[in-house]
């Protein structure tokens, strides 16, 4: 199948696209050089049309695609659909709505968790996927028929996966289970993280809070600085660099040159004038007003043994359920469960996971239940 280069056809197939229920779609990206993604090809399929649209073609407009991605009336599927939807939101300034994504309904249906889209297809169609196209040139041209044929089953074998999915959803009655993982990806914040935020993204290897003030400042910086010039983080400065400059506080060139993530020359260059400016910034805050450390609560004796507990009974829960443990609990959840008990704020005190795990770890939690094992198993067992 030859791909769509032309604004009319593109218009053409998505008007037909539109009288879907459903649209599966997917897309093929380069960003290894660039900061944003650069769309290379757009796949789209329905019960009655499967395109591919060339998005480098000559003079083509994708507004008929983003028109579709925007009507209210047809359900858009993707699978792992994050950076899909985050190449519309960069290029059309929207999330796509209404949107579906397999990968999270896999982890509702028992698929375990971030399940890739070749293995849920063999185990739910038992379609074969080759892979080997996945990481060629995408914007080469003329595409391949690998190529072709590799990305056109990226959204036709989609068709089958999601209706095997919404089946095994709507008869376990677990749709609403899905709701706080497409509020995240349907939020636009998402996919628009704020350069003064760009240091959450990073391990916290400082323990100063004027190390912290350092390290926000440039993080924020190198964000800016890698939108502007569409280059990737680690090409303007890397992380390692960032935590020694964080730790160093060097305020000239020759301190700034001494350092050894520091490339030779750097410091007199313009970006190293650049990193100094958000190093004096840092320096400037008042010692009242710097950030503090973010560590993590002492936890009351006893607590780590809850834990093992909890991890125990949500094992039980899991496989009882056939749903992913990242779905109801993390580590760090079963760890403020253990120590605060009801007065836990995560989600497995609210909605379904507290109705399916969480009454059931505060009744272990408070002695009311035990885990025992018997018949070569773990069970939970209530206590009189």
């Amino acid at each position: 199948m030859e791909p769509i280069t032309t604004t009319d056809a593109l218009a053409d197939a998505c008007q037909t696209l539109a009288r879907a229920e459903f649209v599966t779609v997917d897309t093929e990206f380069i960003r290894e050089t660039t900061f944003w993604p650069e769309l290379c090809l757009i796949q789209m399929a329905s019960d009655d049309l499967a395109v591919l649209v060339d998005p480098l073609a000559p003079g083509i407009d994708l507004a008929p695609f983003f028109a579709l991605m925007r009507d209210p009336g047809v359900l858009k599927v993707f699978h792992a659909a994050r950076q899909d939807v985050e190449i519309v939101y960069k290029l059309g300034g929207f999330v796509p709505s209404p949107l579906f994504d397999t990968q999270v309904a896999a982890m509702v249906c028992g698929f375990g968790e971030s399940i890739a889209y070749d293995q849920l297809v063999a185990k739910t169609t038992k379609g074969h996927i080759d892979k080997t196209s996945r990481f060629t040139d995408w914007r080469r041209r003329p595409l391949t028929d690998e190529q072709l044929e590799y990305a056109l089953a990226d959204v036709t074998y989609l068709r089958d996966a999601y209706r095997f999915l919404k089946a095994r959803i709507d008869r376990d009655d677990r749709a609403h289970w899905l709701d706080d993982e497409m509020a995240v990806l349907a939020a636009p914040e998402t996919y628009d993280l704020h350069p003064d935020d760009a240091w959450k993204r990073l391990k916290l290897r400082v323990k100063k809070p004027i190390e912290l003030a350092i390290l926000k400042e440039l993080a924020a910086w190198r964000e800016r600085e890698a939108r502007q010039r569409d280059q990737p983080r680690g090409r303007i400065l890397k992380d390692d660099a960032l935590y020694e400059i964080a730790q160093q506080q060097p305020k000239t060139e020759e301190a700034l040159g001494r350092l050894r993530t520091i490339p030779k020359g750097f410091e007199r260059s313009q970006i190293g004038a650049q990193i100094l400016a958000a190093v004096a910034r840092a320096l400037a805050i008042p010692k009242a007003e710097l950030p503090p450390i973010p560590r993590a609560p002492q936890m009351p004796e006893g607590t780590s043994a809850a834990v093992e507990f909890l991890k125990v009974l949500l094992k039980i829960v899991v496989d009882e359920k056939g749903v992913a443990a990242k779905m109801i609990a993390s580590g760090d959840d079963l760890e403020k469960l253990a120590w605060k008990g009801a007065e836990a704020d995560i989600p497995a005190m609210s909605g379904w996971r507290r109705a399916i795990f969480g009454d059931r770890a505060l009744e272990l939690l408070e002695g009311k239940a035990a885990l025992v094992y018997r018949s070569r198993k773990v069970e939970i067992v209530e206590l009189s």
